[in-house]
């Protein structure tokens, strides 16, 4: 199949590069439909971020002065109220989670399809064991820096989907680190 700039000594990794980035924004764009416009995830991204900085607060406070059982218990409230409210700006993220992949199933089987057996870039290195595996991914020969489209696109997609989403203001607020899987808390075990 010819496309544009198919006779670019880049063009197939390109293409790939170009298909990533519009898979991003088409992604983006559903993740906006479905989460970032509604007035749910406005309010807990709020409480999200004013517990953060109450916290932040709370803690410069206490480093300065001796604590108090009243002062800790506070700030073990507060830090309470950001893991359940990070808890649950998870799973209200995690709806939109399976159209998302759908469509990037839809565009990694097509993006298959097109580049199966070919090699679509060179890498600059001799990647190591497990990296060279997924590397070379489906391809003839015994090249270690021959890249397929899989590793290609699978780069492209965690970098430029990341990115995107700082760019939009679409990032996770600075205290909803945790996720749905927090880390144990220390002080409880």
């Amino acid at each position: 199949m010819a496309y544009p700039f198919s006779d670019f000594k880049y063009s197939d990794g390109l293409t790939v590069v170009g298909i990533s980035f519009c898979t991003a924004i088409v992604c983006e764009a559903i993740s906006w439909v479905l989460i970032y416009r509604t007035n749910s995830y406005k309010n807990l991204r709020s409480s999200i971020d004013k517990a953060s900085k109450k916290l932040e607060t709370m803690k410069t406070d206490s480093n300065k002065i001796n604590i108090k059982k009243s002062k800790t218990k506070k700030i073990d409230r507060v830090e309470t109220s950001l893991k359940e409210s990070s808890r649950d700006l998870s799973l209200f993220k995690f709806k939109s989670g399976g159209v998302v992949a759908l469509v990037l199933f839809v565009v990694f089987g097509l993006l298959n399809s097109l580049f199966e057996g070919k090699v679509v870039a060179k890498l600059p290195f001799k990647p190591f064991g497990l990296v060279m595996k997924m590397s070379h991914r489906g391809l003839q020969g015994t090249d270690p820096t021959d890249c397929s489209m899989a590793f290609l696109y699978f780069l492209c997609s965690i970098s430029i989907r990341t990115n995107l989403q700082k760019f939009l203001g679409f990032a996770p607020p600075r205290g909803a680190g945790a996720g749905l899987f927090p880390m144990p808390d220390p002080k409880t075990s």
